[in-house]
């Protein structure tokens, strides 16, 4: 959870959940009058854009992840990514979660960005990162138990192309594809 804001005048928990709490929280608005928000407390998660190829490809290979997802009623295309566990940096939830959902590990570790997610009535913060220099041991992964999912190498032009098409509809992967895309490799 974040640190409190100034702004927050009381909180109060209504739900405590394996995945994430509900609060309501009063608040003093700019304005000076106050009010409540109901607010979903996350411990933030991390994403990473496994890059496949070598450094200087003007179209690298990424990998995507086809994942189901019960809220989205059916697959959804995805990078890797996971909520952080008590204590863990950001970095150490990535690669975690690489390993875990692609079986890989990777040589180099950049941070792209951190975004939040829905910041009208979430804290929930996703730090994103690229993942280079891959071995990749598809027997290696350590899914959860609810966790279905299969990997595809694409390029980036592929994704986002898949992006402009609908086909990638997840909002952390559209930013981290399109942040890699500008940012890291000049598209």
């Amino acid at each position: 959870m974040n640190d409190a804001p100034r702004d927050r005048l009381a909180s109060r928990r209504i739900y405590t959940g394996r995945v994430l709490n509900l609060d309501v929280d009063t608040v003093r608005f700019p304005d000076g009058s106050s009010g409540e928000l109901e607010m979903i407390r996350h411990p933030g998660a991390a994403a990473v854009i496994p890059v496949l190829t070598a450094d200087g490809s003007d179209d690298p290979q990424i990998l995507l992840i086809r994942q189901y997802r019960y809220a989205a009623g059916g697959p959804v295309w995805e990078i890797p990514a996971g909520r952080l566990e008590e204590g863990e940096s950001p970095e150490a939830c990535a690669r975690r979660e690489l390993l875990e959902e692609t079986g890989a590990t990777a040589g180099r570790w950049d941070r792209l960005t951190t975004i939040y997610t829905t910041p009208g009535f979430t804290d929930e913060r996703i730090h994103i990162f690229a993942a280079r220099d891959l071995v990749v041991r598809p027997q290696e992964t350590r899914r959860e138990p609810d966790e279905f999912m299969e990997v595809k190498p694409v390029s980036v032009r592929a994704a986002i192309e898949m992006i402009r098409g609908g086909e990638v509809v997840d909002g952390k992967t559209i930013v981290a594809v399109l942040f890699f895309a500008g940012f890291q490799i000049g598209l």
